[in-house]
């Protein structure tokens, strides 16, 4: 009797035992995986592909905002380094999200990548994405900032630029009027008003001309141009303006280079570029203009001046319409702003770019660069041609 109990005790015992391991192995099985998760964790299915696929900025992070995450856009924009995010801007927007459950949208000016000065202007949203993980998406709104300004800019500086000779001839029109009886005030207001009525039209006319210019991106009809020739041209048309200013005008064109495109837009480009060397150039200095062929296929027509110089605060932005690094010296010159605008677009629509290089107090370069034409083949030669021209007389060859 006595045994059975014994046996049935412990029976009674080993299934206990058997349980409390088996609840051990469970807790502990579960504690591991709990732990997994936390040290590898996993992003919602569809996540990982809708951030490969993204143009913009996308992030994906942890509750201690590791990046599980980025996009190529993301890390393209340096947001990302080291899976962590850079900016502490963004790490504090994910926080607010965090805590308070709300998705939240900013607009947020941020450091470009973990080194340098360049700065991105960013509208980021966060949301939270389940109950542990964050995603921060970012629109890079830098340059479609940038064209705002400049359209605002525009539309001030056109204003303006055409209100000013618009008011000179209302006002020489009524200064006429009063001096009609004195014929030397006449002859000089009449003379200002031929000035002022000038300007306008050469002012209407570039921002025609411009507008042209950006409404197609390349040359519809282009031909093979001789560049010595065509820098020729342009420095000739010059040559009276630089002759009032004393200013000597050098010029190397021997490269016997050749570029397809629209042979009057491009001398007009090159015109506006030696015509603004002469304008801030000092009396009885000297500009250069070179033509130059690089072993890269690149045609390069340099213009360079001894002038004021332009800072390097504003060498970014002398390529914008209306935009002129000396107001007061535009003024006196009559000059519209909108030479070196026609110069930049009218070579890109050519393949090419147009730089500068300058230092205030010792000059300016602007330099043109152009694809290069293929040379021309020569003809292939015929036999009997030759051999009559070889057997022919002197005085028939010469004919």
């Amino acid at each position: 009797m006595e045994s059975t109990w014994l046996v049935l005790a412990a029976l009674a015992v080993g299934i206990v035992i058997g349980a409390a391991f088996v609840v051990v192995f469970l807790v502990a099985e579960r504690r591991g995986s709990r732990a997994a998760r936390v040290v590898n964790p996993t992003i919602p299915d569809g996540i990982d592909q809708m951030l490969d696929a993204l143009e913009t900025a996308g992030v994906v992070l942890d509750p201690s905002n590791n990046v599980l995450k980025a996009s190529p856009g993301a890390l393209a924009m340096g947001l990302v380094w080291d899976r962590a995010l850079v900016h502490a801007e963004l790490v504090s927007l994910v926080d607010r999200v965090r805590r308070s459950g709300e998705a939240t949208t900013e607009e947020l000016r941020v450091v470009r990548g973990p080194i340098g000065d360049t700065t991105l202007q960013l509208r980021v949203r966060a949301a939270r994405l389940g109950t542990r993980y964050v995603m921060l998406l970012a629109e890079d709104r830098t340059e479609a900032n940038r064209l705002d300004d400049v359209r605002r800019d525009f539309v001030a500086n056109i204003s303006h630029e055409l209100k000013t000779p618009i008011a000179s001839v209302t006002l020489l029109a009524e200064a006429l009027d009063h001096a009609a009886d004195d014929p030397g005030q006449v002859r000089r207001f009449a003379q200002r008003l031929t000035e002022e009525s000038a300007r306008l039209g050469r002012i209407t006319n570039e921002i025609i001309e411009l507008s042209r210019l950006q409404a197609h991106e390349a040359v519809e009809s282009a031909q093979r141009i001789e560049v010595d020739a065509l820098v020729r041209q342009a420095v000739d048309q010059n040559r009276v303006i630089a002759a009032s200013k004393r200013v000597d005008i050098a010029i190397k064109a021997k490269s016997k280079a050749a570029v397809y495109g629209d042979e009057a837009l491009l001398r007009v480009a090159v015109h506006n570029l030696v015509a603004n060397a002469l304008t801030y150039s000092h009396e009885g200095s000297r500009v250069g203009v070179g033509v130059y062929r690089s072993a890269d296929g690149v045609v390069e027509i340099a213009v360079t001046d001894q002038g004021i110089g332009i800072a390097e605060a504003d060498l970014d932005r002398v390529f914008e319409r209306f935009y002129r690094v000396d107001q007061a010296r535009a003024r006196d010159t009559g000059g519209s702003g909108l030479g070196l605008a026609i110069v930049k677009h009218t070579v890109q629509n050519h393949g090419g770019d147009v730089r500068v290089w300058s230092r205030p107090g010792r000059g300016s370069t602007f330099t043109i660069r152009l694809p290069e034409a293929a040379a021309v083949p020569a003809p292939p030669s015929n036999p009997s041609t030759a051999a009559d021209a070889v057997s022919a007389s002197p005085e028939e060859t010469r004919t």
